[in-house]
């Protein structure tokens, strides 16, 4: 019963999460002034092409979204609604930031899981941890003609890996499966939250320590 309730819950979370990232492939798209197409593509490329890029290195058949027709509903729903209401979103962007944290959360943990699952090693595992968390933002970024955000100051990757890792090490010295994705999950959300926060970011070519970011 305890396994099934947290098999629901994270199968819920990890919907959020897709939600979440389609929402900020939908804000690129109005930012970028897209027709409602490139909303709902932008919109799925975020929400699960991270997983989709973990499913195909990691040999996992059939990829996730394809066993699941929710996993594509949810982001082609995300992307219709910000067309439609983009300037409600705006308005909340700190929100959406924390939002977004929490669906990273979920993702870096999730994606190091899958990894454990099929034998993975640890540093692989910590990998698609990242990749799971930061491709779909990727695949946004280069769709709509930006730098992508992980090649820039934001502290957001990192955070991701030290979740990833926090969860991955748990596991190899056998510590209950829930207990080391709340953990690792609760590491990248940390770590991301301070970053929001504070407003802190990694310093750019020729700077000589950690700064506050500008404006934001």
């Amino acid at each position: 019963m305890i396994n099934i309730e947290i098999s629901t819950l994270m199968y819920v979370a990890d919907m959020m999460g897709v939600a979440v990232f389609a929402v900020t492939g939908g804000l690129m798209a109005a930012r970028q002034r897209m027709d409602i197409f490139g909303f709902i593509v932008l919109a799925i490329a975020t929400g699960i092409g991270g997983g989709t890029m973990r499913d195909l290195i990691l040999g996992i058949r059939p990829v996730f979204w394809i066993g699941d027709p929710n996993y594509l509903l949810v982001p082609v729903a995300a992307g219709i609604v910000v067309f439609f209401f983009a300037p409600v979103f705006k308005s909340l962007p700190r929100a959406l930031s924390w939002m977004d944290a929490a669906g990273l959360a979920i993702f870096s943990v999730v994606g190091a899981s899958w990894a454990l699952r099929v034998g993975a090693s640890f540093s692989v595992a910590v990998m698609m941890g990242v990749m799971t968390g930061c491709g779909g933002g990727m695949l946004r970024d280069i769709l709509a003609g930006e730098p992508p955000m992980v090649l820039r100051r934001e502290i957001y990757a990192t955070a991701a890996l030290i979740g990833a890792a926090a969860y991955a090490l748990l596991r190899t010295v056998a510590v209950e499966n829930g207990m080391a994705m709340a953990a690792g999950a609760a590491a990248t959300f940390l770590v991301r939250g301070l970053a929001i926060h504070f407003n802190l970011s990694y310093p750019v070519y020729g700077a000589t320590r950690f700064h506050r970011r500008d404006g934001d």
